[in-house]
Parts: structure tokens; sequence; C-alpha cells
């Protein structure tokens, strides 16, 4: 991967957790049970499939940067996709 791509693949990752992060964010003060499956909807439907697997491959490797929040619904629409 050349020094762009390394760059544009941080930089769209960054946003991708940026993003996650501000969905997250406007669900917290759901209870809890309502929020993660909130963030877990919003992402199935209108992230572009690319976006999924990027930020789950971000997930797998350490999740740095996502909330505990957007992490647990990461994981969960991640577990959810690889049992379909």
């Amino acid at each position: 991967m050349s020094e762009d791509e390394t760059h544009h693949a941080k930089s769209t990752l960054d946003r991708l957790v940026y993003s996650a992060n501000q969905i997250s964010n406007f669900f917290r003060s759901q209870k809890h049970d309502q929020a993660v499956a909130g963030v877990e909807t919003h992402i199935a439907k209108f992230w572009d499939p690319r976006m999924r697997k990027m930020i789950f491959a971000h997930l797998k490797a350490s999740g740095e940067g996502l909330t505990p929040l957007a992490r647990e619904a990461l994981e969960s629409l991640a577990k959810k996709q690889n049992a379909a």
C-alpha cells in the first residue's frame, strides 16, 4: 500500500470511528438496550457494506477510539452479520 493509500485508509477509518461515536452519543440518552439497538440499526441501515467491513476489521484489531456504546453495538451487529 502506498503512503497516499495508507493515509486515505487511516483518514477514512478515523471518520468511521468518529461517525460511530456520534451515532452512539445520539442514542445514549435512551435505556442501554434501546441505545445499543438504535446504534446497531442505524449502522446496518445507513452504512455501506464496505464501511461496515472496515469498522468491523478495526473493531477486531483493537477498536481503538470507539466509545463503549459504539463498540457494543458494532460487536452485536458483527455477530449477527456473521451468523447470517
